[in-house]
């Protein structure tokens, strides 16, 4: 599923981030109770980055996904589509390489990149296909990708007590640490609509993307998938 099936349009939910940029990534430490780093560092380890390698972190927010990369000798760019998160991350970050971009129409030409990757991104596009053919199109042959999104816990208990979470604690958490509790509420509901992990590597595979497999973190509430691009 897409933010279309919520009824969302894009202007709006730009600018429910640019109103949570401040403290995106504080509140998101807070309502995954410090998940964020693990799941993150598990993007990194995925891509492998390699000195001098272009890689391209799609939803980069403000640029705390990116930085790993730079820090690894890679060369990054950190592209979104709220110029609010690029703002407070060109003042965290100074030195990385931001750019405002569409993941429906990127600024990149075709096989620019060695790698791209999004986290918890792809299920706020109108388009997820559509994106998901963009970042193959700026891959290089061989390239690889890696998407970190919210999934399926895999044990039913867990995933009764996830979707509870989900739909009554978190907007409840979001009110007291966040200065837009609706957009924790719309991400919620996002995360409740998007699919499972089969599904979503089926997704990929149209794409045009090879090879695609993934691995569950922390019970399958989050699903690192990774493909890679055909030599052509």
């Amino acid at each position: 599923m897409s933010r279309a099936h919520l009824n969302k349009d894009p202007d709006e939910v730009a600018a429910m981030f640019d109103a949570v940029a401040k403290k995106y990534d504080v509140t998101n430490d807070v309502l995954s109770f410090g998940q964020t780093r693990t799941w993150r560092k598990a993007v990194v380890a995925a891509i492998d980055p390699q000195p001098g390698e272009k890689i391209l972190d799609l939803a980069a927010g403000t640029g705390t996904s990116t930085q790993p990369f730079y820090l690894a000798g890679a060369d990054p760019v950190a592209c979104d589509f709220s110029a609010g998160m690029i703002e407070v991350g060109r003042e965290r970050f100074p030195h990385l390489n931001f750019v405002q971009g569409d993941a429906l129409a990127l600024p990149f030409a075709n096989n620019t990149f060695d790698a791209v990757t999004i986290s918890f991104g792809l299920r706020n596009v109108n388009d997820v296909d559509l994106a998901l053919r963009e970042l193959y199109r700026v891959t290089k042959p061989t390239g690889r990708l890696v998407i970190c999104e919210f999934s399926s816990p895999t044990w039913a208990p867990m995933r009764k007590v996830y979707l509870e979470y989900l739909m009554k604690a978190l907007p409840g958490l979001a009110t007291k640490v966040s200065s837009n509790p609706e957009a924790y509420v719309y991400l919620a509901d996002s995360i409740r609509a998007w699919p499972n992990q089969a599904e979503l590597a089926e997704q990929i595979m149209k794409a045009g993307w090879q090879n695609c497999a993934w691995r569950n973190l922390t019970g399958g509430i989050v699903a690192l998938h990774r493909a890679t691009k055909s030599a052509e």
